[in-house]
């Protein structure tokens, strides 16, 4: 599970606590890539992403000291590269979602037929588009719970656990951003086609 502390991160925690710095580095390189992606999917380009994803871990050094394995190192790592990425102001617009490749494409490949006709094709096409502005519309702490969700595919008690709120607000945001979304869709785009995992999927 996402939030199962490891003997593995108990053990780099407990030897960077105990003075070995060079514990940190196994640490950036175990989760380097998982919190770029995270970082990536919620600000929208590389080059921003690389700069959240250096500022998360400047923090994590920063504050690894007082961790405590409450929870697991990373759940904490996911939740400061969150935090970061709220907070980081450049670019808001989910342009990776977007992208040739990555989690994000079946966002826009589930409003659509798998019919591979060039009318389909233009369909998914101009929904990706709309669907791209829509999400650079919501709140940083709605895009967060959209992409922790859609992207990142969390479970309601794991985005609790990363976000610091409770399930009541994990499953409150949800609903509005799914909302906001269906709404902004629906006036880009004249349809109601909307959005088949984020208005089917259970919320209990």
């Amino acid at each position: 599970m996402f939030f199962v502390q490891t003997n593995d991160d108990l053990d780099l925690i407990e030897r960077f606590q105990n003075g070995e710095t060079s514990a940190f580095g196994e640490i950036v390189l175990k989760y380097q890539d998982k919190i770029y992606n995270l970082c990536r999917h919620m600000l929208g380009n590389a080059h921003d992403a690389e700069d959240a994803a250096q500022d998360v871990f400047l923090k994590a050094y920063q504050a690894l000291p007082k961790f405590r394995p409450d929870a697991s190192l990373y759940t904490w790592l996911y939740r400061i590269a969150t935090n970061t990425c709220i907070d980081y102001k450049r670019k808001p617009i989910f342009e990776s979602l977007f992208g040739d490749s990555g989690e994000g494409e079946r966002l826009v490949h589930d409003l659509a037929s798998d019919a591979p006709s060039p009318e389909k094709l233009y369909q998914s096409k101009q929904i990706g588009q709309a669907l791209q502005v829509c999400l650079g519309k919501l709140s940083p702490k709605l895009r967060a719970i959209i992409v922790l969700k859609e992207v990142e595919e969390l479970s309601y008690e794991e985005i609790a656990e990363t976000l610091d709120i409770s399930m009541g607000t994990v499953k409150s945001r949800i609903a509005r951003a799914r909302d906001d979304l269906q709404k902004c869709m629906k006036k880009n785009q004249g349809t109601k086609s909307g959005f088949v995992r984020l208005n089917r999927e259970e919320t209990e």
